[in-house]
C-alpha cells in the first residue's frame, strides 16, 4: 500500500508502523526525544574561565601567600585546556605548566600534562572548587600532599 500526502511518499509514516509508533504519545515521545538529542549536539558559548588570568596571591594552609613581586603569573585558559605561564620582565615568557581541565557545576577538574620541573602532580587530576566573582577566579583545593590551597586569579582584559 502506497501513502501520498501532497504528492510525497509517507514512508517515515510506514517505518513508524514497523516500529509500533502508530500512537501519537508514542509519535510525541520519540521526537522529544529527537529534540534533546538535537540541542545537546550544541556546545554553549564556552567556558566562563576562558581567557587570560593573573595571581594576585592566596592562601596556603592558612597563611598568606602573596603574588612574586619579581614576575607574573599567569594561566590562559581555552574550553578545555590552560597553559600556565611566568612573565618576567626583560626575559622570556616561559610556559611552566600545560594541561586539561572540565567544569563541573561550581568544581574544576584539573589535569597537569606538562611541567617544566619535575611534578608530583604531573598526570593526576586535582579537582577545585571555582567561584567567579565578577572579574576574579577564586580557587580552593587540598592538594594531595594535604597543603590546604586558596589562589586568586584576576581576569585581564
Amino acid at each position: 500500500m502506497e501513502l501520498k500526502a501532497k504528492g510525497l511518499k509517507l514512508e517515515a509514516y510506514i517505518k513508524y508502523e514497523g516500529l509500533g509508533l502508530k500512537s501519537l504519545p508514542m509519535r510525541k515521545s520519540v521526537l522529544s526525544i529527537i529534540f534533546t538529542l538535537f540541542l545537546c549536539a550544541f556546545r554553549p558559548d564556552g567556558s566562563p574561565l576562558k581567557g587570560t588570568w593573573e595571581y594576585r596571591g592566596g592562601m596556603i594552609n592558612g597563611k598568606l601567600d602573596g603574588a612574586p613581586k619579581d614576575y607574573r603569573l599567569q594561566r590562559v585558559y581555552d574550553d578545555e585546556h590552560y597553559k600556565a605561564r611566568v612573565i618576567e620582565d626583560g626575559e622570556k615568557t616561559q610556559i611552566y605548566e600545560k594541561g586539561d581541565y572540565r567544569l563541573s557545576a561550581d568544581t574544576c577538574f584539573e589535569t597537569q600534562t606538562y611541567c617544566m620541573q619535575e611534578s608530583k602532580l604531573l598526570n593526576k587530576t586535582i579537582k577545585y572548587n571555582y567561584i567567579l566573582t565578577n572579574d576574579t577566579l577564586k580557587l580552593l583545593s587540598v592538594l594531595p600532599n594535604g597543603n590546604k590551597v586558596e589562589d586568586y586569579w584576576v581576569k585581564l582584559k
